[in-house]
């Protein structure tokens, strides 16, 4: 007894080839452009962060102190530590790509990378 046809592993693998090369389209379009990290406290932008190489840089924002970013000196940015009982904020890494997020949910806080020229019409929106 068979459990696939021909059609179905056919189909399997075309969605397989789609999936994988649009994320490699992805990441080849987005991972050669120059970005910038925005920190949005309670959906309101309270910092903008160049991320460029070569900058060791431990800070935080005003609004909360106890929540510090690492700009790292690959150029990448992550939460360094929170006073969030779950960490998730810590545990998410680094980001240096467009598109890339990341928050603490608990103080309020949402970390995302955007291009450095500035947004387009097909950025997706934070509040929607």
């Amino acid at each position: 007894m068979k459990f696939f046809k021909k059609s179905d592993i056919v189909l399997v693998l075309t969605i397989l080839f789609v999936g994988i090369s649009s994320m490699l389209l992805y990441r080849y379009i987005f991972a050669a452009q120059p970005a910038k990290a925005e920190i949005y406290y309670k959906s309101r932008l309270v910092k903008t962060v160049e991320l460029t190489k070569g900058k060791d840089i431990h800070f935080s924002i005003p609004q909360n102190k106890n929540v510090v970013f690492h700009l790292e000196p690959d150029g990448s940015i992550r939460f360094e530590s929170s006073d969030c009982p779950d960490k998730i904020c810590v545990k998410t890494g680094r980001l240096h790509t467009v598109g890339q997020t990341a928050a603490c949910l608990p103080n309020e806080i949402f970390l995302k990378i955007v291009p450095q020229n500035g947004r387009n019409n097909q950025d997706i929106d934070m509040i929607g």
